[in-house]
Order: C-alpha cells, then structure tokens, then sequence
C-alpha cells in the first residue's frame, strides 16, 4: 500500500525473490509501464544480476516495439551499486530522461503530443544523448 500511495519515500526495497517480482510488477504501474523498471539482485557484496523487471517479453521478440530503457537503466544500476562508477550511472539516467523529456515513446509509453519510436531508434537516441 505504501508504495502505491507515496512512492518517493523509498529509495531501496530489499525483500525475498518472490515478494519483490510482486513488488515490482505493482510498481510499474508507477511509471506507465513494465518496460521502465530495472531491477537488480544482490549478494551481501553488491554482485549480482540485473535486468529489467519485465523478463524477455517473448510475444513481442523480433517486432521492435519492446521497450530498451529498463534493460539500460539496468546497466546504470551495475555501474553504480557494484562497479561503483555512479558518475556513469547518472550519465546513463540522464540520457534516459533527456530523451523521454523530448517526447520519444516506445509503444507501451506512447502519449498524445509524443512521437512513437520502435526499439532500436529508442536505443539510438540514448546512445545519441551519452554522445552528445
């Protein structure tokens, strides 16, 4: 319930897997989308596994209209909590926003006033905005 009604006073949620794949998936309601969230899974060394919250989507593989940005946002996640590279990270979530803040949408964000782009021009426009 907390998560839903005041989102910003966490930060971190540490649970078990199964409480947090729950967790999560209410969580993505947050954002618009399953396809925003990164998620990571960590020892007591901060190693682990990311990758976004939504799996592989296999009914959408190959038709490019998944959306790249938790599985980059995922990336900055590694380069902060277990590479300890957060100057990256905030380059990475900056380019994210940049690029959302210019109104491109994948399919499962799109908005009116907004331009819907497929997967790999999402990508490029990211990679575009770290290149900038």
């Amino acid at each position: 319930m907390q998560l839903v009604k005041w989102p910003k006073q966490f930060d971190v949620m540490v649970t078990k897997n199964m409480f947090g794949d729950i967790l999560s998936d209410a969580a993505a309601m947050l954002t618009g989308s399953i396809g925003m969230l990164p998620s990571a899974s960590l020892d007591i060394n901060s190693k682990g596994m990311y990758e976004p919250i939504h799996g592989s989507a296999p009914d959408i593989a190959g038709k490019g209209v998944a959306n790249p940005l938790a599985t980059i946002l995922s990336v900055a996640m590694m380069l902060r909590y277990t590479l300890d590279l957060a100057d990256q990270a905030s380059m990475i979530e900056d380019a994210v926003s940049k690029v959302l803040d210019k109104g491109l949408r994948t399919p499962d964000i799109m908005a009116e006033g907004c331009r819907e782009v497929g997967t790999v021009e999402m990508g490029d426009a990211v990679l575009a905005e770290l290149s900038a």
